[in-house]
């Protein structure tokens, strides 16, 4: 059977590390794509890691490059292009810069790679996809964007830590936009089949909810010149993986909504099977009054980002130009 193909579009700190994992865990060929004046870095970063598969035997191959033509044929797109936060910024704030990016991006992809599954990570996520959707006309099943899965690895971490215990038998779920009204479903979240709720005080969890909702942010105050990379990437490698060998694994993630939660036509974190059809199903989690509430005002925040570019060329006019 014919070796998948991988595009990675952006060779910065996130798409080097999906790269790397790309090859660790034989996904396929890696194609990694940036812009011209980057090309010394992702030509470097590829023959790094093709050395490095000789040392540890893998057989998958990484082509850096700056022509999208090498793109073409992806079987799976992820998109890491854009702009980082910066110490002090909300996701929110890249919205301009990173939506010119992604006008660019999406129209290549369009031509390029039309039947590729395709994972945004680029921020404001929840707004990027929605816009990648729309210029790409890329099918409804065949897009979605990596967040949920990031913030609920982010969410066990803090408990497991909390706790001093494996972060194997910890189960948890963050829905919701990918800011800082995400929603960590407490209530839903055991350790070893125990419930959260019983294992720590509410003020406890309301740390690890706050320090859940915030952990972007931490890190890119920690960094200082960039934000977090090695959990994103592996985030969006697992939902990858789940496509490319039909796992059919339940993930957080930002998918198209039609009528589940409430929500029609707008990206938004949710469970989902991933597969070989892409996603394949939505979800829906039996929610009291006080999450349904939270769940609201998460969207609300992801609605008002994605409303501030409605009727304008910006965002809801560029599917219909090349």
């Amino acid at each position: 059977m014919a070796k998948k193909k991988i595009g990675l579009i952006g060779g910065g700190q996130i798409g080097g590390n999906l790269a790397l994992l790309a090859v660790q865990k034989n996904l396929g060929d890696v194609v990694l794509y940036d812009i011209p004046v980057a090309e010394g870095l992702v030509k470097g970063k590829a023959l790094d890691i093709n050395q490095l598969s000789a040392v540890d035997g893998y057989d998958s191959r990484v082509l850096g490059t700056t022509d999208w033509k090498d793109v073409a044929g992806s079987d799976v797109i992820i998109i890491t292009a854009g702009v980082p936060r910066k110490p002090g910024m909300t996701r929110e704030q890249l919205l301009d810069v990173n939506l010119t990016i992604m006008k660019d991006v999406a129209a290549n992809i369009k031509q390029h790679a039309p039947n590729a599954f395709v994972i945004n990570v680029a921020n404001p996520l929840d707004a990027m996809v929605f816009a990648l959707h729309k210029i790409a006309g890329l099918k409804d099943n065949m897009v979605v964007g990596m967040a949920g899965v990031l913030d609920t690895s982010r969410f066990k971490c803090f408990v497991a830590e909390a706790l001093n215990t494996s972060i194997r038998d910890v189960e948890a779920l963050v829905l919701g936009g990918h800011g800082d009204d995400m929603v960590p479903l407490v209530r839903h979240s055991t350790v070893g089949g125990v419930p959260l709720t019983e294992l720590l005080p509410k003020d406890k969890l309301d740390a690890i909810i706050d320090r859940t909702r915030k952990g972007g942010a931490e890190l890119v105050g920690l960094y200082k010149t960039g934000s977090a990379y090695f959990a994103p990437a592996a985030s969006s490698i697992s939902m990858a993986e789940s496509f490319l060998f039909d796992r059919k694994r339940v993930l957080p993630v930002a998918a198209l909504l039609k009528g589940q939660y409430g929500i029609n036509d707008f990206f938004f974190g949710v469970p989902a099977q991933i597969g070989a059809g892409g996603v394949e199903k939505i979800h829906t989690v039996e929610l009291n009054e006080s999450e349904k509430a939270e769940i609201a005002k998460s969207f609300a925040s992801v609605k008002a980002t994605v409303d501030a570019y409605d009727g304008t060329v910006t965002l809801y006019e560029w599917d219909d130009q090349d």
